[in-house]
């Protein structure tokens, strides 16, 4: 299964939870486990709190003090603080199914981290039951 999000600013972290819990719900897998991945090197995925947005705010922050834009970096392109950034959050996060539903805590949604936007990204997804 796959699905496209169109991100707004250069960085963002997305709720696609919903998107994720809809694919579920449409496929009638009640136990497994499900597995997200984008095949971008400038986004990340992630699972964290989705309460609070300043918690997202709070990511975004300080990744970018950590790894500011232009920090003389090699890569012609000019991205390679997205690249690091994308490397700290990972390509994919997998989740528990049971009872048809994904089995995150009561704060947890998944994120997509962009760092290199505005883009049109892809989201795959795998469920196994």
């Amino acid at each position: 299964m796959t699905f496209h999000v169109e991100t707004g600013a250069r960085e963002a972290m997305l709720d696609i939870t919903p998107r994720l819990e809809e694919l579920l719900r449409q496929s009638g897998t009640v136990s497994g486990l499900m597995t997200v991945y984008t095949p971008h090197t400038t986004t990340g995925l992630t699972i964290n709190e989705g309460a609070d947005p300043d918690v997202c705010r709070d990511i975004l922050a300080h990744l970018r003090a950590m790894i500011p834009q232009h920090a003389g970096f090699r890569h012609a392109e000019g991205n390679s603080d997205a690249h690091i950034k994308a490397t700290l959050f990972g390509s994919s996060v997998q989740i528990i199914i049971e009872d048809g539903r994904l089995m995150l805590g009561t704060w947890q949604r998944v994120f997509l981290g962009e760092f290199d936007g505005p883009r049109r990204r892809t989201i795959r997804v795998k469920l196994l039951s």
